[in-house]
């Protein structure tokens, strides 16, 4: 058990509000807080109120033990006893901190929401069921902060044997919530909140394409860029207008391009989708031919004219690839040895897509300056690493040889695998480059 997590159970015993006892905002911190009760009820049981009100009775110790008196308990409990009843490990406790929290006005059972929530989990099924109706007439007229605090708490509680209710209530509640108590949702720190939040908000079209569109742009969680690009490209029409596009196509997101250039269709600008036949991302490319594609424009003879100008687009040799024949692999050989090492590597591993890698042309590429080149020639090369000359490689080991050329021989010659495998790994094992020590040591355990 977390020291912290009983230290804020023993405050909470002692009388402090939930506020100072645990950090609210922390979702671990309320089921640290559920636990850390059931166990001091196990180990330290003085520590904790005996709850007499639940059961409506008051009990004092005599001589002879504790003994049941009639005297009817009229306090009610407050805050801090409830919460602590709340996680108690006798379920008819539990049950009865639910029906007294279901009587309590809306501001005094907020903080105890969280709970309430852990409580749609329980084990016994009588507390389960009282727990999701006071959650269910709750949720309505919550506020922002409650359900900001509420929610990441319920997505850790979903993963439990019972917890899917209370996420179905709370996804229901988001679908229904005033404005800003989404907005308040929508900030928050836990990752899953938000992305829950931000599905709800896509669903609601809770914002404008163009606040859709920055999102996606600007959040650095990937899940919540896909999330709201969607929800950018949902709201747009033939009337979108650069305020929703130019941030989706200029994000340094592969995905997010990728929706704004899907989105051109929908805007009837597929013209200008010929630019991003050329993106650094195999995702956003294909996006680009399918939008030309719509229009009745192929994009080979595009790529072909690229491929065969002045200036060279460093991706145009792979689009090519992508989306040409066998017979293009000429010109991609005629592009290996273009001054753009950019050029280079996409140029093989163009050839590689094409299928069109000869082992004779590819092995003078392990030379290359551009470790890039280098890397991609490996790839290509490592399915025909049986037909490869081990003694050329294993020159290319040589200290005098760059990093990238001795890295890239050695990954072909452990793919080629052989007698003398061992015999070149322990020639490595004290070398100066950290990878290839680490490799050699690693084949030599093994």
């Amino acid at each position: 058990m977390d020291d912290t997590h009983t230290a804020g159970a023993i405050r909470l015993a002692r009388g402090v509000p939930l506020a100072s006892a645990i950090d609210t905002s922390d979702a671990a911190a309320w089921t640290g807080l559920d636990l850390a009760v059931r166990e001091l009820a196990r180990t330290r049981p003085s520590a904790l109120p005996d709850h007499a009100w639940a059961t409506g009775r008051r009990f004092h110790r005599s001589w002879d033990g504790p003994l049941p008196t009639l005297n009817l308990v009229r306090r009610e409990p407050d805050e801090t006893e409830l919460a602590l009843a709340l996680c108690h490990p006798d379920g008819r406790i539990r049950e009865a901190a639910l029906r007294r929290a279901a009587l309590l006005p809306g501001p005094a059972l907020r903080p105890l929401l969280p709970l309430v929530a852990i409580r749609c989990a329980d084990w016994a099924e009588a507390v389960r069921d009282v727990a999701r109706e006071v959650l269910r007439t709750a949720l309505p007229a919550a506020g922002p902060d409650a359900v900001a605090v509420l929610s990441p708490v319920v997505l850790r509680v979903a993963a439990r044997r019972y917890g899917e209710a209370a996420l179905t209530l709370l996804e229901a509640g988001l679908r229904q919530v005033p404005a800003p108590v989404l907005d308040a949702v929508l900030v928050r720190d836990d990752r899953a909140t938000r992305r829950l939040a931000h599905r709800i908000a896509v669903e609601r079209r809770h914002l404008s394409p163009e606040r859709f569109a920055n999102a996606a742009a600007t959040d650095p969680d990937v899940v919540i860029q896909d999330i709201c690009a969607d929800g950018a490209v949902a709201g747009t029409g033939p009337e979108a207008g650069d305020e929703v596009l130019l941030p989706l196509l200029r994000s340094r997101h592969s995905r997010v391009r990728a929706a704004g250039v899907t989105a051109l269709r929908r805007a009837g600008r597929p013209e200008e989708a010929e630019a991003f036949l050329t993106d650094r991302s195999s995702l956003v490319r294909a996006c680009a031919r399918y939008v030309l594609r719509q229009y009745g424009v192929e994009a080979a003879p595009l790529y072909r004219a690229l491929c065969a100008g002045e200036s060279v687009p460093p991706a145009a040799p792979l689009g090519l690839a992508e989306c040409g024949d066998r017979d293009d692999a000429t010109a991609l050989w005629g592009l290996t040895g273009h001054p753009h090492p950019g050029v280079r590597a996409h140029t093989v591993a163009g050839l590689r897509v094409l299928e069109a890698s000869e082992v004779a042309r590819l092995v003078p590429l392990l030379d290359d300056p551009s470790p890039r080149v280098v890397r991609e020639a490996v790839a290509a090369l490592a399915p025909w690493a049986d037909r490869l000359p081990v003694a050329e490689l294993r020159t290319r080991l040589g200290t005098e040889h760059p990093r990238h050329v001795r890295v890239g021989a050695y990954r072909l010659l452990t793919a080629h695998g052989g007698p003398d495998l061992r015999e070149i790994a322990w020639s490595l094992i004290d070398d100066t480059e950290p990878k290839l020590r680490a490799d050699s040591r690693a084949l030599l355990r093994n």
